[in-house]
């Protein structure tokens, strides 16, 4: 086999350019992989292998499949999914793990995986592992393994039904970015009772509308002003898997993913006093500070669906959530991220208030606050400029959380507070950042005190 690109392998998961980085070669190796971790109790159990939208999509499945079979482990092929369908079907079907074929919200061009095994996510060096493996010479087993095709869509169906009743009907307009998410998503929440408008929930792969980011404002435009139209209670987007979610209330005005998972946490602390919450570096301190006001237990993680994922199962959070739309539910659920889900969970919260989406979140505490900033970094030196950052912070004293990159507290006191973030993206060649401070001066002095240190290293940031 000739050599692969190793920056494929993430932190999380694993994501590069189709047809030239992510090949059928490299998918069929994979699946050979995969089989040598699956622990020797579960070799009889089969594997979940589903894909997205992706041109390139089944191709690479096709090749996942033949190398788990040629390795003599049993497939169950799910065709095309939202990602966590493919999680739910590992649950229901007690598969050994699964194989989704997806990248994400990547461009068109891009394709990749992401995996369970077992019924945790591969993170870290577990895809470093597969990587290792993938190198070795791999032989195939006799017997090779069996495939069937299987589908959990109506049986995922009845379960949302079934767990999420709503109190009074909603109108509701969807996005799904021409991602799966939107032929799962429209039929079930029509069985909530809800009257659904659909947006681009047509499959396609060339995503012909806009990008599949509901984190960004650009790829929202379409669904806020079909709320405004339709006098529709909020909008729902979703991402080009399925597993990411993003949210407008009835005036078409969008809502940040920390101030969603606070809202959610308010009322799950209610059901469940002191539970455990998790979310990421990048939220705001007025989410830590709300869910222990609450008397729930706030845990700042690194960034990260699979990393979260790990924390959750060690904590026994029941909650879990991060800025870029990733929601966590094992209140109910099985602690995964599933968009659908969630947004049956947050229609179910706007039901019970007998008050429009829009004032919960005027409720929340204030604050000035920038989006996630990412600039263009090298992969191969990102790592090393954020530890020159800390070393010339730290000689400063500034109180700096290094649980995830640099999260610099600058201010904290009746003065004001505010900090900074400064980390290296685990899925791109790129620097994040982000700002939060109790006033707009204090917020521009500390994003020029950071940005001033990058531009001295030669950074563009403009």
């Amino acid at each position: 086999m000739k050599q692969f690109p190793h920056h494929v392998f993430r932190e999380y998961d694993i994501r590069g350019i189709a047809d030239s980085e992510i090949t059928p070669e490299f998918a069929y190796r994979l699946g050979m992989a995969f089989a040598a971790a699956i622990l020797p109790e579960n070799e009889q159990r089969p594997v979940v292998v589903g894909r997205d939208v992706r041109l390139s999509g089944p191709a690479l499945q096709q090749a996942v499949m033949e190398g788990l079979n040629d390795a003599g482990i049993d497939v169950l092929d799910l065709d095309m999914a939202p990602t966590p369908l493919a999680y739910y079907a590992v649950y229901h079907y007690n598969a050994s793990g699964c194989i989704h074929v997806t990248a994400s919200h990547n461009p068109a061009g891009y394709n990749g995986f992401k995996m369970m095994c077992g019924r945790s996510s591969l993170h870290g060096h577990e895809i470093q592992t597969l990587k290792n493996t993938m190198l070795q010479p791999l032989s195939s087993a006799w017997p090779s393994g069996h495939l069937k095709h299987a589908s959990v869509r109506d049986i995922y169906q009845r379960f949302v039904v079934a767990d999420c009743p709503i109190d009074r009907p909603l109108k509701v307009v969807i996005d799904a970015g021409n991602g799966p998410a939107g032929i799962i998503a429209a039929p079930i929440y029509r069985s909530l009772g809800c009257e659904v408008i659909e947006l681009y929930c047509e499959p396609d792969g060339h995503f012909p509308n806009h990008h599949p980011d509901p984190t960004i404002e650009e790829n929202m435009r379409d669904l806020s002003a079909a709320v405004r139209a339709h006098k529709a209670d909020l909008g729902i987007g979703f991402d080009g898997d399925g597993d990411r979610i993003g949210l407008v209330d009835e005036r078409g005005t969008m809502v940040a993913g920390d101030m969603l998972l606070l809202l959610l946490a308010r009322r799950l602390l209610i059901q469940h006093p002191g539970a455990t919450i998790i979310s990421e570096v990048k939220s705001s301190q007025h989410l830590y500070d709300s869910i222990a006001t609450a008397g729930g237990k706030a845990i700042m993680w690194r960034t990260g669906h699979s990393l979260i994922k790990a924390k959750m199962k060690e904590t026994g959070a029941l909650l879990a959530g991060e800025m870029n739309g990733h929601l966590f539910f094992a209140d109910r659920f099985y602690g995964f991220d599933d968009a659908v889900y969630a947004g049956a969970r947050i229609m179910q919260m706007i039901a019970e208030n007998n008050c429009p989406l829009s004032e919960l979140v005027a409720e929340l505490p204030p604050s000035v606050v920038t989006p996630e900033i990412r600039i263009e970094y090298p992969d191969e030196t990102k790592f090393g400029l954020i530890e020159a950052a800390q070393l010339h912070f730290e000689q400063y004293g500034y109180d700096i959380n290094t649980v995830d990159g640099l999260r610099i507290q600058f201010r904290n006191g009746p003065e004001g507070y505010g900090w900074g973030l400064l980390r290296a993206s685990n899925t791109q060649p790129a620097i994040v950042m982000r700002f939060e401070a109790s006033n707009e001066m204090l917020l521009q002095q500390i994003r020029g005190e950071i940005e001033g240190w990058l531009l001295s290293q030669a950074v563009t940031v403009g």
